[in-house]
């Protein structure tokens, strides 16, 4: 939903909206509770709820988003009474003044960010090596991400061959930085945490998959309905970037991507492509709230 103005929500209309948010959006928490219950892991699906620091509590919450106020009528929920709200005797709102300087900050620099990357070209060849840079040697490391829930569906020397062979050209520092670090050498590129916003292009799975996270971090300005959209998006691309591993996932229902081929490097450009156009918009709606919550702020 983009930044709107003057809307108004009667109970009945935001109370339906939010008990709709609640159930679709534990078809995935609550799971992912019941794993945690009974200590088992799923290589793709619980990544989005340990990598992404937000919680499965906060996911569930409902917020309207910016410019929607809402009717106040009996009790209202917990998560409508934080300090970003303003509550009449008629109508509660989010209130861009409260916003201190430290958040307006952090704001400014995720719409940054998103603006750069929304305008770089987009790169779709690195045919998702940051998997297998990852599990470099991981033999003689005995350090494989998610050994205690995949195998590899290679042998570790094809593995290590295919890194030493294959160009490497990932821009992403969240990826890089969890690299081997003998196959760092081998990236083309060397983005770091300082010069993340020099690197983030829309082709990357990860800065796709990342809109999230700053979604998350920009909560409660955006609405959950737009939350909830680049949840979606982010489960499209962990769900490319594991199928294009190195990892068997066959035991969960996930037949692999070879990269190692020429097809499945075909393959995976194309899904890579769909999930950027799917990201585009989505992008460009954060752009467009924390450009009128920046706007507004500056105002008072």
């Amino acid at each position: 939903m983009q930044p709107q103005t003057n809307i108004l929500l009667s109970r009945d209309q935001w109370a339906d909206l939010s008990s709709a948010h609640l159930a679709e959006v534990q078809k995935w928490t609550n799971p992912c509770r019941a794993r945690r219950g009974s200590h088992q892991k799923h290589p793709v699906f619980d990544f989005l709820f340990t990598y992404y620091p937000f919680s499965l509590g906060r996911l569930e919450q409902w917020h309207p988003g910016l410019g929607i106020a809402l009717e106040v009528y009996g009790k209202i929920p917990q998560q409508l009474q934080g300090r970003h709200y303003k509550q009449s005797d008629t109508v509660i709102e989010l209130a861009p003044e409260t916003l201190t300087e430290k958040e307006v900050f952090r704001l400014k620099h995720i719409h940054n960010l998103l603006v750069l990357t929304q305008h770089r070209p987009a790169n779709f060849s690195c045919y998702g090596m940051h998997e297998w840079a990852m599990v470099y040697q991981g033999d003689r490391q005995g350090d494989i991400r998610h050994r205690e829930t995949a195998s590899l569906r290679l042998p570790q020397h094809e593995v290590d061959h295919l890194v030493e062979t294959r160009p490497i050209c990932c821009s992403h520092f969240d990826a890089v930085r969890f690299f081997a670090k003998e196959a760092l050498p081998f990236n083309k590129l060397d983005p770091t945490l300082d010069t993340r916003a020099d690197f983030e292009q829309p082709g990357c799975l990860h800065s796709n998959m990342d809109l999230y996270k700053w979604a998350s971090k920009c909560m409660p300005w955006l609405s959950s309905d737009l939350l909830w959209r680049c949840f979606q998006l982010a489960l499209k691309a962990r769900e490319l970037d594991m199928r294009a591993s190195a990892y068997d996932l066959q035991s969960y229902g996930y037949s692999p991507i070879p990269i190692e081929t020429p097809e499945g490097r075909q393959e995976y450009e194309k899904q890579q492509r769909h999930i950027s156009e799917l990201a585009i918009p989505l992008r460009q709606e954060i752009i467009d709230c924390l450009a009128d919550l920046l706007k507004l702020k500056s105002s008072y």
